[in-house]
């Protein structure tokens, strides 16, 4: 094993100089398929990609052979405990290696209902077991406090505005930070109803409260940069468009002057938004077409912290003996 993940470093970063030509043009088709059918990200099209390149890579390692389409459908058992194990020794957490071997699934799926590949051998590996982090929202007084610290904390009036409004919408209306800062000079000003498209190209209509609106339009009238209809709507101080990692920093500023622990960060707040409609009695399917989450178990997450958060209230009023 530790020949093998020498040798792949040698051939290259990803290991794809390993890959034979056969293997090479599946794993690009596939790769095309997902694109043109599911509408995947390029994000998620990259990370696709990698997670294949190290597992075709380690097959023709593993085998001493090139992984055709025929090489493909003979894969066994022992060759997907190897590569498991080998992925566990290579120091990949259980949370990235299911990820990974969720994306081996989904290619030998492809191949099965494409050529009548035989995948059983790979389907019915199982993922690693490993703990779901659980999203940590603030409290929603402190969710408040964020808001008025960030624009405290402002060398200029106008980037004060500009930081609250970009904080409240992560807040107020559950934006990722990505989708905050996709906005256009066109989106303005706000409408009582966004139309947002999120990962993999998604669109969800999101309710705007007054208090965001108005914090954009404060911004907008303030901003000495003009904006225009195809340009961000929130900008940098030169007048670039404002940068995630910006919004992070300041963020992070308000979260130490607050003595609020690291996990205040921007999706804490999106994390916040879904948690606190949680318990104002929000629906888990509302909430879920709000956040623009494909899948109705993800939303589901934000159940498990409602629940620890009682447990703890119950904690504290029947201390144990």
């Amino acid at each position: 094993m530790a020949g093998a993940a020498r040798q792949a470093a040698r051939a290259g970063a990803d290991g794809a100089a390993l890959l034979s030509p056969g293997a090479r043009d599946l794993l690009q088709r596939w790769l095309e398929s997902l694109s043109a059918l599911d509408d995947a990200s390029a994000n998620t099209i990259e990370a696709y990609r990698g997670d294949l390149v190290s597992f075709l890579s380690f097959l023709t390692l593993h085998r001493a052979e090139g992984q055709g389409a025929d090489r493909l459908g003979a894969i066994e058992p022992s060759d997907m405990r190897s590569w498991l194990a080998h992925e566990r020794a290579s120091g990949l957490g259980a949370r990235s290696l299911a990820r990974r071997l969720s994306a081996v699934k989904g290619f030998y799926r492809w191949l099965a209902e494409r050529d009548g590949t035989e995948a059983t051998a790979v389907l019915s590996a199982r993922a690693p077991r490993f703990q779901k982090k659980l999203p940590r929202p603030l409290a929603p007084d402190a969710a408040r406090e964020m808001i008025t610290t960030v624009s405290l904390q402002a060398p200029e009036p106008w980037v004060a505005l500009r930081d609250a409004a970009v904080v409240t919408l992560l807040y107020g209306c559950g934006l990722r930070i990505s989708e905050a800062l996709g906005l256009k000079g066109r989106d303005h000003p706000l409408d009582e109803v966004l139309r947002i498209t999120g990962k993999g190209g998604k669109e969800r209509l999101v309710p705007v409260l007054p208090v965001a609106r108005e914090a954009v339009a404060a911004y907008v009238a303030a901003c000495p940069h003009g904006i225009a209809p195809d340009m961000p709507l929130f900008r940098g101080v030169r007048g670039g468009p404002l940068l995630p990692r910006i919004v992070q920093k300041v963020v992070a500023e308000a979260r130490m002057q607050l003595g609020l622990p690291a996990t205040a960060t921007p999706h804490a707040l999106r994390h916040s938004f879904a948690t606190h409609l949680l318990e104002a009695g929000g629906d888990l399917r509302t909430i879920q077409e709000l956040l623009g989450h494909a899948s109705l178990s993800t939303t589901q997450t934000y159940t498990a912290v409602d629940t620890a958060r009682l447990m703890e209230v119950y904690d504290r009023a029947h201390p144990k003996a």
